[in-house]
């Protein structure tokens, strides 16, 4: 994948205590790879860096929180080596409508997805400047085309799909490559109960068979993998998206049709009920976030 160096090379995926991440981490490990594994869960951490067979570190780390991700990089190349291969996965959803979405859950959605993708690349990008390594930001085909209903989400996304496509730019000269993975409907705990909530489900519903398909963990890791190897641009899982790429200036005109749509027969009172973070790992990012600090007086306009 990168230049060897003296022990083997390094990977890091963040986002590795479950779902994608863990499935990732466990295939670069199989390829020999050794992992540092950071995300929330210290514990699914411990158990899944446990259970590979290569070296290993994991850390319980916030990617929003600068100073502890440049305290796991450092402890990184300590332990396993410099970082060769580094995984930008961690991420979470929520659904609803934005006018009944709590603000500080906005916020959150945006910070992890893109300002942890952020901070994840500047603090090992000294590293993959020294083992002329690869980063893999992962995206979305969120970032196609806006869906209602998942609006922080999209615009994550979208924002981190861009981030990468100028890092790669500002990169190329130095060696370091830098890659895009579009990701669409995947067996995680994100989705996993995507039948039982009325905004994935609306969402699925009316798209065409191919594309309501769901791919388990394991098979995008997989995909990924290839295409780390690769050292690819870009990352379709599953492969056919590739070719939705060049509709993309029609997507939300289509996007818009079909989730008219499909939302049609949703009340409004079933939507806000539904309002909130998808999945185990958003819950617990969400839950061990700090406290908000106390509301600043307000001061009325000076005339």
């Amino acid at each position: 994948m990168t230049r060897s160096r003296p022990g083997g090379r390094v990977a890091v995926v963040t986002g590795a205590a479950r779902g994608v991440g863990e499935a990732t981490a466990r295939a670069l490990a199989r390829r020999g790879l050794r992992v540092a594994l950071l995300g929330r869960e210290l514990d699914s951490l411990r158990r899944v860096a446990g259970s590979l067979s290569t070296d290993t570190c994991c850390f319980e780390v916030d990617v929003t929180d600068e100073a502890a991700m440049q305290g796991a990089a450092r402890d990184t190349e300590v332990r396993l080596g410099p970082a060769s291969v580094v995984v930008a996965n961690a991420g979470i959803a929520a659904a609803g409508p934005f006018a009944a979405s709590e603000a500080a859950l906005f916020n959150r959605v945006i910070d992890v997805n893109l300002i942890g993708s952020a901070n994840t690349a500047r603090v090992f990008l000294p590293q993959l400047l020294d083992t002329r390594g690869y980063f893999l930001q992962i995206a979305s085909t969120a970032a196609f085309g806006s869906s209602p209903l998942m609006s922080a989400y999209c615009a994550s996304k979208a924002g981190a799909e861009s981030f990468a496509q100028a890092l790669r730019i500002e990169m190329r000269p130095a060696g370091v490559g830098v890659g895009i993975a579009y990701l669409h409907w995947t067996g995680t705990d994100m989705i996993g109960a995507r039948d039982d909530h009325p905004v994935l489900r609306a969402l699925r519903a009316h798209q065409p068979a191919l594309a309501r398909r769901v791919h388990s963990p394991d098979q995008v890791a997989a995909w990924l993998t290839r295409g780390i190897e690769r050292r690819a641009t870009s990352i379709y899982a599953p492969p056919w998206l590739r070719l939705v790429q060049p509709l993309r200036p029609v997507l939300p005109l289509i996007v818009s049709r079909i989730a008219r749509r499909s939302l049609a027969g949703l009340v409004t009172a079933e939507l806000q009920r539904s309002t909130g973070v998808l999945g185990a790992g958003g819950r617990a990012d969400w839950e061990s976030r700090p406290p908000a600090p106390p509301a600043s007086p307000i001061t009325p306009p000076q005339s």
